[in-house]
């Protein structure tokens, strides 16, 4: 079986915790480090495909602003997101690749 190194958790981690300041952070994690490690990329494309899923939610949660629901749904979006990168995070540094719930697999 093959072990994985600190840095690869570490890196992994840094691919989900990154998404909390913008999609770009885990897209430069991942093309930096994605040919270095197996875990890394996978880890790399869950955040990735997570962050891009939360954008179209978004979207579409802010065309709902005119019926007012819109707000709550862009709110309970930013928390829901929020928790899960965190989960995502641990589970990284614990040297686990955490599958996204209703994230829409854009990279595979």
């Amino acid at each position: 079986m093959n072990t994985l190194t600190n840095d690869e958790k570490t890196i992994g981690m840094l691919c989900h915790l990154t998404g909390l300041i913008s999609i770009i952070g885990p897209i430069i994690v991942w093309l930096l480090k994605k040919d270095d490690s197996a875990f890394v990329d996978a880890n790399g494309k869950q955040a990735i495909n997570f962050q891009l899923s939360i954008i179209i939610y978004s979207i579409g949660s802010a065309f709902l602003l005119i019926i007012g629901i819109g707000l709550v749904l862009l709110f309970a979006i930013g928390i829901f997101a929020f928790i899960m990168i965190v989960i995502a995070s641990i589970k990284a540094a614990n040297g686990e690749v955490f599958q996204y719930p209703l994230s829409i697999q854009l990279l595979k």
